[in-house]
């Protein structure tokens, strides 16, 4: 029998993905459990899993085109078998006929009343879509330790398993670390479409050319436009001698034998100073102000689709080199797509390093969500007076947005002067 699979809700707020690629055809054989599509959704490319095991009847759409959460994603079948069906027994709805009594139609992601026709194996699988929060690529990678979903413990928001959730079941289990499966290679996401170069003339080039945005720059342009538009900006600017903190950043490559990203020097130096003034920390939520007690602190990364934000949970009790390795491993993970929906969003402030592609100072947009963020730019040779005297030092130039609503000049000066001094000095901060 024909079923019918849903496009589930697959990250916080998901309400469509858009399809990037088909890996099993219309007409070709899918298990149960094996990648049959990867979606793009507002920042992440994610591999979705067949809850069915047969022939692929058809695809819900095109790749390039959008498909809504509960829209039908991929209809599964026998060989042989024609969708939709010819008579009333055909197709089947992953979750049954509910409209049929007048109920809502089911949550996507759930099977039929008739799982029980499925292997065993469908309906473990129906358990842990149905009953464990995870997203398909933590789900894969819970298959590849041999993790069972149902039995780990959420530690993300609302019970959600997360990566690290899963590779601390899997490492329990072996006692001791576990090999990670290598992340699979995904070609460029297209951009759009380019004009059709046949039809322009030798030597020519055409005088305009139309590109539809991509799904995440889509996201990333409705995201600045909320936040322009409703958060009154102000930006403070300063320079800081970075001699003593680009001399710590060699020492501690030396000594460990591995580079230190200046995310990591950054994040650490602006943990304290958060601590120190709560309200940089904070949501602004109607007419009350949040304090966070946590310190997610989001990393901007550059990648060849845009950017994106990645979130270091609790980086305020994070040592300087694992500060280091988170941000090494988010950077590489959002170059290729792959973080997590919960690892791109909640951020309790945010920092940007606009010097890693040769920028100075800049005016950075504070993300919605949040009351403040940093920018740091490259440090650059320039003469300071020390004692009277004239030498030559490497200023970083640093750039401090903040929501006018929270924060007024005297504090924001207030948070910048702490960072100076941290950044400066930084065996203040590593006294922390």
């Amino acid at each position: 029998m024909a079923r019918e699979f849903r496009l589930p809700d697959i990250g916080e707020g998901l309400t469509e993905a858009e399809v990037v690629r088909w890996l099993i055809p219309v007409g070709g054989e899918v298990g149960v459990d094996e990648t049959v599509v990867e979606v793009e959704t507002d920042k992440a490319v994610v591999e979705i899993p067949s809850p069915f095991g047969g022939v692929v009847l058809h695809h819900g759409a095109a790749e390039g085109e959008v498909v809504e959460v509960g829209e039908i994603l991929v209809v599964v079948g026998e060989a042989g078998e024609s969708w939709p069906a010819d008579d009333d027994d055909g197709a089947e709805p992953a979750g049954g006929d509910a409209s049929a009594a007048g109920e809502p139609a089911p949550i996507v992601g759930t099977l039929s009343e008739e799982a029980e026709e499925l292997p065993s194996r469908s309906e473990e699988l129906t358990r842990v879509l149905t009953s464990v929060k995870a997203l398909p690529l933590v789900r894969k990678l819970a298959k590849d330790l041999g993790v069972d979903l149902a039995e780990v413990s959420g530690s993300g928001p609302e019970g959600r398993v997360t990566r690290e959730d899963v590779i601390a079941a899997a490492e329990s289990a072996a006692g001791g670390p576990v090999e990670l499966p290598p992340p699979p290679t995904l070609p460029p996401v297209p951009v759009g479409a380019v004009a059709d170069q046949a039809t322009v003339p030798a030597g020519a080039r055409p005088e305009s050319e139309r590109r539809p945005l991509s799904k995440l720059r889509r996201t990333i342009a409705a995201n600045m436009s909320a936040s322009w538009s409703t958060i009154p900006h102000v930006t403070t600017f300063d320079e800081v001698d970075a001699t003593r903190l680009m001399a710590m950043r060699s020492a501690l490559a030396r000594r460990y034998d591995s580079k230190i990203p200046l995310e990591a020097l950054i994040v650490k130096a602006a943990t304290p100073v958060l601590s120190a003034f709560p309200e940089f920390n904070a949501t602004l939520e109607g007419d009350e102000l949040v304090l966070h007690g946590r310190h997610d602190v989001g990393i901007a990364v550059d990648t060849p689709d845009g950017l994106l934000v990645a979130v270091i949970r609790n980086a305020n009790r994070k040592s300087v080199m694992a500060l280091g390795a988170e941000v090494e491993r988010l950077g590489e993970a959002a170059k290729e797509r792959k973080l997590a929906a919960d690892e791109l969003t909640g951020q309790t402030f945010t920092i940007s390093n606009i010097g890693a592609v040769g920028g100075g100072f800049g005016t950075p947009i504070v993300p919605s969500g949040t009351v403040a963020i940093l920018s740091v730019g490259r440090a650059v040779d320039k003469p300071v007076a020390r004692d009277g005297r004239i030498e030559v030092a490497p200023l970083m130039p640093l750039s401090l947005s903040y929501d006018h609503r929270v924060i007024d000049g005297g504090l924001g000066r207030r948070f910048m002067s702490m960072l100076l001094e941290n950044l400066s000095e930084p065996g203040l901060f590593l006294a922390d």
